[in-house]
């Protein structure tokens, strides 16, 4: 009996603890800075460059380079996300100047792709 009620006191505790961090990882979530007023009247070939051009300094910083170093997979990198990106994934780039989840994901497969770090 005692070691029943020890189960169900160590069971309560740990969905307790459970539930504590899910409210702590839901509240600090960050938020992302304030829409990009530039990018409302980009066209894809000026969000290709400037993919291009945050990738030169991004990646030449992680893999302790030169731009010139990475200018191709650079180039490989800002052709092939802005090309794959939807019509939605573009205007929703104008509209915050941010990749949403879709073109983030899409991002991120270029960045393997063209064999570059991912930043994090």
């Amino acid at each position: 009996m005692i070691m029943r009620r020890m189960g169900a006191v160590v069971l309560a505790g740990g969905v307790s603890l459970l539930l504590s961090i899910a409210a702590h990882a839901a509240s600090s979530q960050t938020t992302l800075p304030a829409p990009d007023p530039t990018a409302k009247n980009l066209t894809p070939y000026m969000i290709k460059l400037r993919a291009f051009d945050a990738c030169l300094v991004t990646q030449s910083g992680l893999m302790g380079t030169t731009r010139e170093a990475v200018h191709s997979p650079c180039s490989c990198y800002a052709n092939g996300t802005i090309e794959s990106m939807t019509k939605d994934e573009i205007q929703a780039f104008r509209e915050t100047g941010y990749f949403n989840d879709s073109s983030r994901e899409k991002a991120l497969s270029f960045l393997d792709k063209c064999k570059l770090k991912r930043p994090f």
